[in-house]
């Protein structure tokens, strides 16, 4: 079967390879993938996988062969993988801790959109109350940032989604985003989360933007720079600030779960910014260095 592999070469991340049909144990099913959603983190830093291995973890497609331990989902059942491993081939060998059923009233193709970048949105949103409080939401048109605007806004938060430029800011308010800056500068508010998927120097403006008792958790760093505290600026009094990191890995079932169901009841959206062939993955991952995708990249496999 083909599969996209790990390339550590010049015409890398990944190309197509003929690999291994994948055998089942018996807690696990055989799912026949029909999308696939790339994340910028496992492409931009790709090695950190050994060259040649399957890559990916985000997809969604259908069970050709349920768990033999009868664990999972029956056959025929569509489903969505989040952080599975080695997702990216024409079929995926999955345990059901990584699988998401699909309602019928949810595109298929939106369900490998979830994936990495809505778990995460989810699982840091969710760590304190948002109720009437203040969140910033940095890098705000990627995958993550999408989630976590709307996500953020269905909690209660006023949300302040930050931008690189100006024509990275379309769509944001309609998805829930009170504010939407491409300068931290622009605003005097205090915030009681930080969702930073950015880093770098931007790490230190929020910090100085951050209202006592508030947190930021850092779940990307796509700047690529160092982050500089000036001397003196994280002391401070009053309540205790926080900086979290985050790489939690644990099943992703229930997340995937009850993101599908916000999505069966039209209150979350899939925010695919590029849709196409797995054929042409190369132009997309051009496309996803470039920053020229606002959201998510899904393609088929066809």
């Amino acid at each position: 079967m083909r599969a996209l592999v790990v390339d550590h070469g010049e015409a890398g991340p990944v190309r197509f390879a003929d690999v291994d049909e994948p055998v089942p144990s018996s807690g696990k099913a055989l799912v026949e993938i029909r999308h696939i959603g790339l994340n910028f983190g496992e492409l931009n830093y790709v090695h950190q996988w050994p060259a040649g291995a399957v890559h990916g973890h985000d997809a969604a497609g259908v069970v050709v062969r349920a768990a033999s331990d009868g664990s999972g989902p029956p056959e025929g059942t569509r489903v969505a993988l989040g952080m599975s491993s080695h997702a990216w081939a024409e079929r995926v060998a999955v345990s059901p801790a990584s699988l998401g059923t699909v309602p019928e009233s949810v595109e298929l193709a939106d369900g490998a959109a979830l994936g990495i970048a809505g778990v995460t949105a989810l699982r840091v949103l969710r760590k304190r109350s948002l109720l009437a409080r203040d969140v910033l939401v940095t890098g705000a048109s990627g995958g993550v940032g999408h989630f976590a605007v709307q996500l953020a806004a269905l909690a209660g938060a006023r949300v302040t989604a930050l931008v690189g430029s100006p024509d990275r800011a379309a769509g944001l308010r309609e998805l829930g985003a009170d504010k939407v800056l491409t300068d931290l500068a622009e605003t005097e508010d205090r915030f009681d989360l930080v969702l930073d998927t950015v880093g770098g120097p931007l790490v230190a403006q929020a910090w100085s933007s951050l209202a006592e008792g508030g947190t930021i958790h850092l779940v990307g760093y796509s700047s690529g720079q160092d982050t500089t505290f000036p001397s003196g600026t994280l002391f401070g009094f009053g309540e205790p600030r926080s900086i979290a990191t985050y790489g939690d890995m644990t099943p992703t079932s229930g997340e995937l779960t009850d993101l599908l169901g916000l999505m069966a009841a039209g209150r979350l959206s899939a925010p695919v910014g590029l849709r196409g062939d797995w054929q042409d993955v190369d132009k997309a991952v051009q496309a996803l260095f470039a920053r020229k995708v606002h959201g998510k990249i899904v393609l088929d496999v066809v």
